[in-house]
């Protein structure tokens, strides 16, 4: 029997000053496909930078490692909502 593992609806905000970064990024959003519900990227050229929001449904834990991994690279910064909804995930 599979356990059953609680998720969170979750929004992340990511600012992307370092354009050098964007490959690392998208990589990781990759890894995490599984759990993204919806992306948006909007340039915004008169600043020189990007902001993109990632729309969640996963566990705490993962929603927190993914949010600690952007984080640490360079050039981007990243904030994360937490919606109250929480189900039983899959």
């Amino acid at each position: 029997m599979t356990e059953t593992k609680e998720t969170r609806v979750a929004v992340m905000g990511i600012i992307v000053e370092d354009i050098n970064s964007t490959e690392a990024l998208n990589a990781i959003l990759h890894e995490y496909g599984k759990y993204i519900i919806g992306r948006m990227g909007v340039p915004y050229r008169e600043k020189n930078i990007n902001i993109v929001s990632i729309a969640l449904d996963a566990p705490q834990d993962t929603i927190s490692a993914l949010s600690g991994r952007i984080g640490k690279l360079s050039g981007i910064s990243v904030k994360t909502a937490y919606s109250n909804v929480i189900t039983n995930g899959k």
